[in-house]
C-alpha cells in the first residue's frame, strides 16, 4: 500500500525492510488486519533513498539481508531520522548477540523468527504511542522555526536579547540602537510571531531551538 509523503500523516504506519517477498507480503497483510498502513522495501538502501520524504512510522528491519544488512543499515541511518523511524529488528532464532548489537546501534526492540503476531503488535503499539508525541513535538518545532524565519536579523537579535533576560533598554544598548528603535523592532517581532507577550515569544524561540544564554 502506498503511503502519502506529507507532514501530519498518521503515525500508525509501519515500514517493512526485508529481501524476502513472502515475508513482506505476509507481514503487510498482518499489519493491515491490525489497522496499520504499511509499505514494504526490498532493501535498506531503497528505504534510505526515500526516508526524507516519508511520514514517520515504525520500521521492521530484517538483520540478514544481502548487500546492506541490518547492522550496516543502522550504522548508516542518520541521527535525525532515528526518532521518526523507531526500528524493530527481526532476527533468526538463537541470534541474540546480533540483536544486542542492533540495540546498541539504536534499534528500539527486536523479535525472533518465527514470532507471534501478538508479540510484534504489542511492540508496535508501544512505539506508535511514543511516536505520536515525537510527531507532535516535531510539528511544534517546525512551526516555531517557520515563524522565526520570518524575522529580520534585527528582530531576531531583539528576541535573543529578550530570551537572555535583557530588558528593552539594555537590549537597545547592546545592539547599539536607540530605545525607541528597539521598541519598534520588539513590536514588529511580536507581530511577526503572532503573539502579544514576551513570554509567548520566548516559548516560540525555545521550541525553535534558540539557546538561552
Amino acid at each position: 500500500m502506498n503511503i502519502p509523503s506529507q507532514a501530519g500523516a498518521s503515525p500508525r504506519i509501519a515500514y517493512i525492510i526485508d529481501d524476502d517477498a513472502t515475508v513482506r507480503c505476509s507481514t503487510s497483510f498482518m499489519l493491515a488486519s491490525a489497522g496499520y498502513l504499511s509499505r514494504p522495501f526490498v532493501s535498506g538502501t531503497d528505504f534510505l533513498d526515500e526516508a526524507d520524504a516519508l511520514p514517520a512510522g515504525c520500521t521492521l528491519l530484517d538483520l540478514r539481508m544481502p548487500q546492506l544488512d541490518g547492522l550496516a543499515f543502522l550504522e548508516r541511518l542518520p541521527q535525525d531520522l532515528r526518532s521518526r523511524f523507531p526500528i524493530v529488528v527481526v532476527t533468526g532464532h538463537g541470534d541474540l548477540s546480533t540483536a544486542v548489537r542492533a540495540m546498541k546501534l539504536g534499534a528500539r526492540d527486536f523479535v525472533e523468527k518465527p514470532f507471534e503476531d501478538g508479540v510484534l503488535l504489542d511492540i508496535l503499539a508501544t512505539l506508535s504511542a511514543d511516536l505520536e508525541d515525537v510527531v507532535a513535538q516535531q510539528a511544534v518545532r517546525d512551526r516555531s522555526r517557520n515563524l522565526i524565519a520570518r524575522l529580520s536579523p534585527r528582530e531576531r537579535q531583539m528576541l535573543e536579547a529578550l530570551m537572555a533576560g535583557e530588558p528593552t533598554k539594555r537590549a537597545a544598548h547592546l545592539l547599539g540602537i536607540s530605545v525607541r528603535t528597539a521598541e519598534m523592532h520588539r513590536a514588529r517581532m511580536l507581530e511577526r510571531l503572532g503573539v502579544r507577550t514576551r513570554a509567548d515569544a520566548m516559548r516560540i524561540g525555545l521550541a525553535a531551538g534558540i539557546p538561552v544564554e
